[in-house]
């Protein structure tokens, strides 16, 4: 590990850097690719109930680093305040992940990032707020089928309608960033991963279909899947935290080559295991999706409006993706390559099978 470099980056030897949900699936990975670029004091926000063996872990990356372990609830405005206390940067990671509550999601998201939020304004002298988004935030509705989607797609102004919380919190969470850098002076990024994959995140994502009735539905077909392999999504997160000039800008992260959903799901029966699949051509996925969308709304939400076109064109329209802005502004390239990110998903899938 080497010394950090105070002409490359904006904060010095000295300088803390607060990563929040630390003890995650990136958020580790974002410790050690800060350690990697010579960060000197990195400081880990976890939950209180997060095992002592996720912690052991993240001290013993760091050698003669500083890192220090906070343990705290970002609910709570007095622990955001001790947490961000002499902290220069703050990368924001931690977001609720699996709540099918609207409120839930939004407490876990939006409501925590207020928080870390007005601790830094207390604090004062912050250089830079990382927001962690996500893909989900854009919206495909209005683009004709094989578009790009870059920075400056627009992002969802009804994400309430997807039928997603988590969408919505994200939203909701971009908004409130958003909003602090301008009316409150918050000098901040956001980061937007696509598909993040890896060891420790196994399952098949829902952009190439869904189990269920005991066989796979494959709605992706010919869609490219925007993957990104975590150690890549990680080193993106590390740079948008510390590269210089780059304050209010929106950075997507894709790795190159991506495979289309077809390619994934052919190589991961081959690799992985077999199973039933029955692919459902767009035309007809857009129906049943307008279908369940127009039931719910007449039914007035007994059935929930979990498949609806809002989500459709989201997940399953005809999309291509670019790393463009992060390859020109942060000299960002993946280090590993999708073919390598793939057999490594791949093996830890079919592992993961022998110890079900």
């Amino acid at each position: 590990m080497s010394a950090i470099d105070q002409n490359e980056f904006i904060v010095g030897p000295d300088d803390i850097v607060l990563v929040t949900g630390a003890a995650g699936f990136i958020g580790k990975r974002v410790v050690r690719s800060l350690l990697d670029r010579g960060v000197g004091r990195i400081r880990c926000f976890v939950r209180n109930s997060t095992p002592l063996s996720k912690l052991d872990d993240l001290r013993a990356q760091a050698g003669v680093t500083e890192v220090d372990i906070f343990r705290g609830n970002l609910l709570s405005p007095d622990d955001c305040r001790a947490a961000t206390e002499d902290a220069s940067v703050v990368i924001h990671l931690a977001a609720g992940r699996g709540e099918k509550s609207f409120p839930d999601a939004v407490l876990n998201s939006v409501v925590t990032t207020r928080n870390l939020l007005e601790a830094c304004l207390h604090r004062g002298g912050i250089k830079r707020f990382v927001n962690v988004s996500s893909f989900a935030v854009y919206s495909n509705t209005h683009k004709r089928h094989g578009s790009l989607l870059d920075e400056s797609c627009p992002i969802e102004s009804h994400p309430e309608v997807r039928g997603d919380a988590y969408t919505f919190a994200k939203s909701r969470q971009d908004d409130i960033v958003m909003q602090y850098g301008r009316d409150r002076g918050v000098p901040y990024v956001l980061i937007r991963p696509g598909v993040v994959y890896g060891p420790g995140n196994i399952a098949i994502h829902g952009r190439v279909g869904i189990d269920t009735f005991g066989i796979f539905l494959h709605l992706g077909g010919s869609n490219r899947i925007p993957f990104t392999y975590v150690d890549n999504c990680a080193d993106a997160i590390a740079l948008a935290a510390l590269k210089p000039a780059i304050e209010g800008e929106v950075f997507n992260v894709v790795d190159d080559d991506l495979p289309t959903s077809r390619q994934f799901l052919r190589q991961y029966k081959r690799y992985v295991r077999r199973f039933r699949s029955l692919y459902v051509p767009k035309v007809l996925s857009y129906i049943l999706c307008a279908l369940w969308e127009k039931y719910s709304a007449w039914s007035k939400g007994q059935l929930p409006p979990a498949f609806n076109r809002s989500r459709w064109n989201a997940a399953w329209r005809r999309t291509r993706y670019s790393n463009a802005k992060l390859k020109s502004l942060l000299q960002w390239q993946p280090a590993v390559s999708t073919s390598e990110g793939l057999r490594r998903y791949f093996d830890a899938a079919k592992e993961a099978r022998k110890h079900a």
